[in-house]
């Protein structure tokens, strides 16, 4: 089994929705695609790349997929997810607001780049919307996993990427 590593984030309504119970129906939506799972806790980050939107509402999930369930068959069930939340990819700027965007970012140690993903996500490592709940779900299983090594070494990597990242907002709002 291979282990995902998702990034949620939503800045805009959808139906009666706010973002940040977008993000939360949204977690609830991927957890049958796992045979484990791990959320992180919610952040209110602000907008990169266009600054004049509203703040996002951003996560991080990670566990082992389904068996299996390739990155192009993640992929696909993403999509409906999002668009079950009011995305619509013809219609959005981009970069700009939208009510659900699920990245994968790492699938196991596998790198793909094609005309539909690229893993691991091109821009995981400049975002501190990304790093910083992945960063927690590291450390929470550095201290019951099996495989602290490698957990530990995976914090140091990111760690030091999100060092650099200090000019960008990021503030813990729930679990």
């Amino acid at each position: 089994m291979r282990e995902a590593t998702l990034g949620i984030g939503s800045n805009m309504p959808y139906r009666s929705m706010l973002p940040i119970d977008i993000v939360k129906a949204a977690c609830a939506e991927l957890r049958p695609l796992f045979v484990s799972f791990t959320a992180s806790s919610i952040y209110r980050t602000q907008a990169l790349y266009i600054a004049d939107q509203s703040d996002f509402y951003n996560m991080v999930v990670q566990g082992a997929v389904r068996e299996g369930l390739t990155p192009h068959a993640l992929l696909a069930e993403i999509h409906k997810i999002e668009a079950k939340y009011g995305r619509n990819r013809k219609k959005e700027i981009r970069f700009g607001p939208r009510s659900l965007d699920i990245d994968i970012e790492l699938f196991g140690d596998m790198e793909i780049d094609d005309e539909t993903l690229t893993i691991p996500h091109p821009r995981m490592r400049e975002r501190a919307f990304v790093l910083v709940p992945f960063l927690e779900i590291l450390k929470r299983r550095a201290r019951g996993d099996d495989d602290r090594g490698a957990v530990s070494l995976l914090i140091k990597k990111y760690g030091a990427d999100l060092e650099k990242l200090s000019d960008q907002r990021i503030e813990r709002c729930c679990d």
